[in-house]
């Protein structure tokens, strides 16, 4: 379960990253920390994310949360790119990562498996579409709960 600030970090983040250049991929707020841990993953939509996108947003960012004022104490700010092993959401990405390996989880079983893995040929409005050694799988996208980069393949 996400901390109830987070909301308000992403609402902050979104147009710090925007400003940039910058697309907001997450934001996770680990208190189990000493002092707390906030991070944020970034992506550059214009070529890979480099050390200097996160520089940059970690400076803004900095700025923005200390003006807000959302933290009463300290904690660590880290920004970083999620890297290629990640989960698929944005339109953007499934057409970015098609014929890339995948693996989709469904909420309850589909044709007896609920989990499925192959080569990602397309994602429309109703279902997700896969290739399995030639075979053309269709899951539909209302049994999905995730779709992941497979880096096993």
């Amino acid at each position: 379960m996400a901390h109830p600030l987070v909301p308000k970090i992403i609402d902050l983040a979104t147009p710090v990253a925007q400003e940039l250049g910058l697309e907001l991929v997450g934001v996770v707020f680990h208190t189990n920390q000493n002092p707390p841990v906030l991070r944020v993953d970034i992506r550059n939509p214009q070529e890979d994310t480099g050390l200097n996108d996160c520089e940059r947003m970690s400076r803004a960012l900095e700025i923005s949360l200390d003006a807000a004022e959302i933290f009463p104490d300290t904690y660590i700010l880290e920004v970083s790119s999620p890297g290629i092993s990640r989960q698929l959401v944005t339109d953007r990405e499934f057409i970015s990562f098609k014929g890339f390996p995948v693996t989709i989880s469904t909420s309850q079983p589909y044709d007896g498996q609920q989990e499925w893995t192959g080569q990602l040929i397309r994602r429309d409005e109703t279902a997700v579409y896969i290739n399995q050694k030639g075979r053309v799988v269709e899951i539909q996208r209302s049994l999905i709960t995730r779709v992941q980069l497979d880096e096993r393949r």
